[in-house]
């Protein structure tokens, strides 16, 4: 058995992983990549272009500020891992036996046929999915967790693998249960190969709810006074 388990480790490690992400710094690309080195022998990063978009105007930051980090090509230098420049997605080719993003927008359907992409969502699928779903499970007083799926040609709606609830404490403020959450959705990235082999998921009767768009002040104002409320259910 452990000699199974030995080749099992190794077959593992050969793996080709793909690392898609973009080609500007960008902090959880960082940290994952972090989290990986020594665990995998051949990392290939495929870096698409980003478009930098006009700063919003939000009352409460929930996620650390992702362009104060390294330049993904340094990244990729430092630890040997091969650097594809990408003009789009179409240029992820199929080379990878699987695939992580790290940063991107939404892939074209091209780019996801037949390739077998994993993807970490701040929000329990399908009850939580599209932006700022760690405001909007506030908003709505539902779970908050993260939930690592394939990705397919729809929005947060592909093959789920695993959903992990974020803990949320009597003692918590926005701040410190944002940074768990932000924490918990690296590691859950980070460790893909643990949650493929032991998949784990408690919601698979949550209600679904619509895909959400970025949260307006206005909303946030509300979510921002309905926070002890919220944590008095969930702490």
């Amino acid at each position: 058995m452990k000699q199974n388990r030995t080749e099992q480790n190794r077959t593992e490690q050969n793996r080709t992983v793909g690392l898609i992400t973009y080609n500007f710094p960008h902090l959880k690309t960082e940290q994952v990549i972090e989290n990986l080195i020594g665990n995998y022998q051949n990392m290939k990063m495929y870096a698409l272009p980003f478009v930098p978009r006009k700063e919003r105007v939000v009352l409460f930051h929930h996620r650390p500020n992702q362009t104060i980090s390294i330049a993904p090509e340094v990244l990729a230098e430092k630890h040997n891992i091969d650097f594809i420049k990408c003009e789009s997605d179409l240029d992820i080719d199929d080379s990878c036996d699987i695939y992580l993003i790290l940063g991107a927008g939404i892939l074209s359907e091209k780019c996801v046929e037949n390739k077998k992409i994993i993807n970490a969502h701040p929000g329990i699928i399908p009850a939580c999915r599209g932006l700022d779903s760690f405001k909007w499970a506030i908003y709505n007083n539902i779970p908050i967790g993260n939930t690592l799926h394939y990705i397919d040609k729809n929005v947060d709606s592909g093959e789920i693998i695993s959903v992990i609830p974020t803990t949320v404490y009597k003692t918590d403020s926005l701040e410190t249960l944002s940074r768990r959450h932000y924490e918990n959705e690296i590691k859950m990235l980070s460790d893909f190969q643990a949650y493929l082999k032991r998949p784990v998921n408690n919601y698979s009767d949550i209600q679904p709810g619509e895909p959400t768009m970025r949260m307006s002040t206005e909303v946030e104002t509300k979510m921002v006074r309905m926070f002890d409320e919220y944590v008095e259910k969930w702490g």
